[in-house]
């Protein structure tokens, strides 16, 4: 009966639950799923970093080549994300070109990787005018259930972290670039931006973190990116139902306490993986 009741009334079914201040998956409404990271899962790339954030699985690989630099930013570097929510991570996407959210998603890495300044990309160039890295950060959902956004970005920046690049130099004398593979560098993190996207609900009610289910349910929806020190690095609200000031103060505070959960784990991570 409650299988067919959610079939029918979806809303209303929610609705249940939610007067008792939880949802059908047992959180409670400001509850982030478990997550889990994996570092340096890819050893063909420079980096990499596999997130887990309930079910909502995504990769992220980063590889790394020597390019010559724009002509108006000729001393630095250049970072392209890519997000690929292909056919096999959940049947709402179809093979073929990438579907409107993946370039959505795609776009938002962009504005956290510039709107933060996680990495001068100044730190990037080799020789001004002539040669700069550019990583190319490749990130693949393999199981969508929901809020992809937040797992991309902590996806990223753990991959970032993971990063490690052979020393190169510009032989003067004969112009070439020489590369030394027993000389590696990791990249210099400025700071760790991380995202938490709430779902409205029924236009008052707010889920932390939500599922597929929930935020096809959802009347609107707003991620948070914030960065160390409770440093607010930007608030993406695409349309939909409008949070009262209450409610978007407590979306707040409640993403700070994610984000110093998620950095911890990331840090936490990274130690096992050196040891």
């Amino acid at each position: 009966m409650a299988a067919d009741f959610k079939t029918a009334q979806p809303v209303e079914y929610y609705r249940k639950f939610v007067e008792k201040d939880v949802r059908p998956d047992g959180r409670e409404l400001g509850e982030i799923r478990p997550t889990m990271i994996n570092i340096g899962s890819i050893s063909t790339a420079e980096g990499s970093a596999l997130v887990k954030l309930g079910n909502t699985t995504v990769l992220c690989g980063v590889k790394a080549e020597v390019t010559n630099p724009k002509s108006e930013e000729p001393d630095k570097g250049i970072i392209v994300p890519n997000v690929d929510l292909p056919a096999l991570c959940s049947p709402r996407f179809r093979p073929g070109p990438p579907s409107e959210q993946a370039q959505v998603v795609s776009q938002f890495m962009v504005e956290v990787i510039q709107n933060s300044g996680c990495i001068d990309p100044k730190d990037l160039c080799i020789k001004a005018g002539k040669h700069v890295w550019v990583l190319y950060c490749d990130l693949v959902c393999l199981d969508y259930d929901g809020n992809v956004t937040d797992a991309c970005v902590l996806a990223l920046m753990a991959a970032l972290k993971n990063v490690s690049l052979p020393k190169v130099t510009l032989n003067e004398e004969s112009g070439n670039l020489e590369t030394h593979m027993q000389e590696k560098w990791g990249l210099n993190i400025l700071c760790q931006p991380v995202a938490t996207t709430f779902a409205i609900f029924d236009d008052c009610i707010v889920f932390a973190d939500p599922t597929d289910e929930e935020e096809n349910l959802a009347t609107g929806k707003v991620t948070i990116v914030t960065t160390e020190e409770d440093k607010i690095c930007f608030v993406h609200k695409p349309g939909g139902s409008p949070l009262s000031d209450d409610k978007l103060q407590n979306c707040l505070q409640r993403s700070f306490i994610r984000a110093r959960e998620a950095r911890n784990l990331v840090e936490t991570t990274l130690v096992n993986v050196d040891r």
